[in-house]
């Protein structure tokens, strides 16, 4: 058996810095072009009927960079959530923003809260833009809020499980990303959520992030298409030819 469309596709948009600096221009330019290409996979999406789109915009390790970059990625979030919140509206795209924001300039927090409110009751196709986020501290965070419960009383340690812990972290509710695809010619997940991609396929590619079209897209889906997704099984189950085995304990 082979796959059709991944219900859910995460995206490391990779290469803006790098394909500013091949063109000589600042490293903002690079991403003001990244920018510009989130929309054309969004509608890339929308149009397949891809159910969730994950984008990984700004992880909790971006800080790092200086200061000025920071400060302009700020602003160019607040610019795009301003000029696209609406469009994303008029075609049913559901906006979701996981991450620690507390960290972000009150007006950028405002302006996400708003546009999630806009967006909040559409059904075409779901963004879920990754800021300030890390793995690590999804997990952890799921972590600190089943602690509170053993605290309250009501629950017991011995009732903390992947279920128990999986409805705390940022992408409950949605399903785990199917196709996992990173652009830039890096192959690691760099604290991408880690806890979600324990089965997701990977793609990776050379292609740098603002070159990264519809064409390109199209590969990365042709690549899903043609693996078998085991989760465990043989070959043989998953198609159907040999009765899965019974898990113990169960």
């Amino acid at each position: 058996m082979r796959n059709g469309l991944p219900r859910h596709v995460a995206i490391i948009m990779d290469g803006n810095g790098r394909w500013a600096k091949r063109r000589q221009l600042p490293r903002i330019a690079g991403h003001r072009a990244g920018v510009e290409n989130v929309r054309t996979v969004v509608r890339r999406c929308a149009e397949l009927g891809i159910e969730v789109l994950t984008l990984f915009a700004f992880s909790s390790e971006n800080w790092r960079r200086p200061p000025t970059e920071v400060r302009l990625l700020m602003d160019l979030f607040v610019m795009a959530l301003d000029q696209e919140a609406a469009k994303l509206h008029e075609n049913g795209i559901r906006l979701q923003v996981i991450g620690d924001r507390t960290a972000f300039p009150k007006r950028l927090q405002r302006t996400i809260a708003s546009a999630e409110a806009l967006t909040r009751d559409n059904r075409a196709l779901t963004l879920v833009i990754a800021a300030n986020y890390g793995g690590r501290w999804d997990i952890a965070q799921a972590a600190r809020k089943l602690a509170e419960d053993v605290r309250a009383g009501t629950l017991e340690p011995a009732d903390i499980t992947p279920e128990a812990l999986s409805p705390h972290l940022c992408l409950s509710g949605l399903p785990e990303p199917d196709l996992f695809i990173r652009s830039g010619g890096e192959e690691r997940i760099s604290n991408y959520l880690l806890w979600q991609l324990a089965y997701t396929e990977l793609y990776f590619t050379d292609c740098l992030w603002p070159d990264f079209d519809a064409a390109q897209f199209e590969v990365a889906l042709e690549s899903y298409a043609c693996r078998q997704r085991r989760f465990g099984m043989t070959g043989d189950q998953v198609e159907g030819r040999e009765a899965p085995a019974a898990v113990p304990g169960v």
